[in-house]
């Protein structure tokens, strides 16, 4: 399992898990570390591989405590995927998506956009490259795009998904003050939970930033303390 998934800093008695998604292009490496910063009561998992996330093992085997999960960018168009999927197959959701820096999945700006990625990824998966494409791991250029389709299909499903509202967890969304105007309204629609926006100063990287990133942290442990788990 440890192939699959990352901990830096395990905490086997921890009661939650905060499960971090990469950054499109940049990794988890940032995030890594939060494992240090955040208390004994919860553990931080990154560098999840996206190709073997929507498998019944991973449920079956890394589901077992209570999960939230943490992403940026890109990252919360994949944990989006991963949430309904696990929704639809197995009635589990995590206890508190945090997003930033991202549209809301469901909005047609962002659906317009994923639409633009289809061919290309078609024929990646069914043309002359099928067999480079699937070998992910001998071949790491083609796992972005291996994250692209799975999220893709899933994503599609939000707004398809047989039900309203897809979600009843609560929702925090995170933005920097200077990053581009998002369409984030649209998180309301996906669950029936409460939805929250915070501001933090700086641009789309505004997390890089020490005193925000601290902020954040406070934030999610405040957040997690007050689950009620």
């Amino acid at each position: 399992m440890e192939k699959l998934v990352a901990c830096v800093q395990k905490k086997p008695d921890a009661l939650c898990r905060l499960i971090c998604f990469p950054w499109a292009g940049g990794g988890t490496s940032q995030l890594a570390r939060w494992g240090n910063l955040f208390n004994d009561s919860i553990e931080v998992s990154t560098e999840i591989k996206t190709i073997f996330i929507f498998s019944s093992f991973y449920i079956c085997f890394y589901l077992f405590c209570f999960n939230f999960f943490f992403c940026c960018s890109i990252g919360t168009y994949v944990s989006a995927a991963v949430a309904l999927h696990l929704k639809e197959h197995y009635g589990l959701e995590p206890v508190h998506l945090f997003m930033s820096a991202a549209h809301a999945p469901n909005m047609q700006y962002f659906l317009l956009l994923m639409s633009c990625i289809i061919q290309p990824l078609k024929f990646l998966c069914f043309g002359e490259e099928q067999k480079k494409f699937l070998n992910v791991e001998a071949n790491s250029e083609y796992r972005y795009l291996m994250e692209c389709f799975m999220t893709t299909f899933y994503v599609h499903r939000l707004e398809k998904a047989e039900m309203n509202i897809p979600f009843s967890c609560d929702v925090t969304y995170f933005y920097g003050s200077d990053d581009k105007i998002y369409d984030v309204q649209g998180w309301r629609e996906l669950t029936s939970g409460d939805v929250s926006f915070y501001e933090f100063p700086g641009d789309h990287f505004y997390l890089l930033k020490p005193s925000n990133e601290s902020s954040l942290i406070k934030h999610i442990t405040r957040c997690i303390e007050n689950a009620g788990l």
